[in-house]
């Protein structure tokens, strides 16, 4: 299996399917690269290179003890870029990945870099501070530890109900999908996976947004119920200084059925337009364009 070791010596697995632009996809937690898989294929039969890693404790990647930290992850990122010598590259970040791929760029510049997604992002920050009232409480997150220290296996086979909105009315979500969802689950260290959810939580990103100079999709279903829309995407996209907000009414936090179907095909549209703002999407109202 493809492999980079970084330089604290953990070893982090990716995927490397077709040629052409490099798109570099980053999955949420707690799940690894498996989940970017139709988007893979998707681009690559496009005449795009598809690039997808397992982030360190997750998937096929090293269960390491420390370093499970957005910080490290974006230096995984970096090194895994740098080792495979991407260029123009188009990261895509879902949920936790959104973080990452924006940490990455806030860190280490965008000279390798064409433009991002950020798909249900946890950007610019999830939890609730005085600064940001619009967050989830504390609370919320500790929940999800307790979940995962108690009964990982069950907590993570319950989460896709809300995760893809099979708990929504005339929403059907397949057995196959939850019981996916719950293998690439428990594929994480537990320790890792701990760790991640104080990362992906109150990790503040508004620093990061601001030092982005590429053009930006920010893509979010209005009922999501895992990262909400109004303290993530919304306000992500005042901060970036080229951002193209694209929202889907009705629709949850993962990728399934229709909403997978109306993302792949905006996904291909900014893959596929010029330096500018996503084509055939609507600017978002009051962010700034360079």
């Amino acid at each position: 299996m493809p492999r980079i070791t970084t330089r604290d010596g953990a070893s982090i697995f990716y995927k490397d399917w077709g040629s052409g632009q490099p798109v570099l996809f980053s999955h949420g937690w707690p799940l690894n690269a498996d989940a970017w898989d139709s988007q893979m294929v998707l681009v690559a039969d496009a005449g795009f290179r598809a690039v997808a890693h397992d982030r360190r404790s997750h998937g096929r990647s090293s269960q390491t003890w420390d370093g499970n930290h957005m910080d490290q992850y974006a230096d995984d990122l970096a090194e895994l870029v740098e080792q495979l010598d991407l260029h123009d590259v188009v990261l895509v970040g879902h949920s936790t990945g959104g973080g990452e791929i924006t940490r990455y760029m806030g860190r280490h510049g965008t000279s390798r870099v064409a433009k991002a997604v950020l798909l249900g992002a946890v950007t610019p920050l999830m939890l609730r501070t005085e600064a940001n009232p619009g967050g989830l409480p504390v609370e919320a997150f500790d929940a999800i530890r307790e979940g995962v220290r108690a009964d990982r296996a069950q907590f993570y086979y319950d989460l896709t109900l809300p995760f893809y909105g099979g708990n929504r009315d005339g929403n059907t979500l397949t057995e196959g999908v939850r019981r996916a969802f719950w293998q690439w689950s428990m594929q994480a260290g537990l320790k890792g996976a701990l760790d991640c959810i104080r990362a992906f939580s109150e990790t503040d990103f508004t620093d990061d947004l601001r030092a982005i100079d590429v053009p930006v999709l920010v893509a979010h279903g209005d009922d999501d119920q895992i990262v909400p829309i109004g303290a993530s995407a919304h306000r992500a996209v005042t901060l970036l200084r080229d951002a193209t907000l694209k929202v889907y009414p009705g629709r949850p936090h993962g990728l399934y059925g229709d909403y997978e179907r109306e993302f792949d095909r905006d996904l291909l549209g900014f893959l596929e337009s010029g330096p500018a703002s996503g084509r055939g999407l609507t600017p978002a109202a009051g962010a700034r364009h360079v």
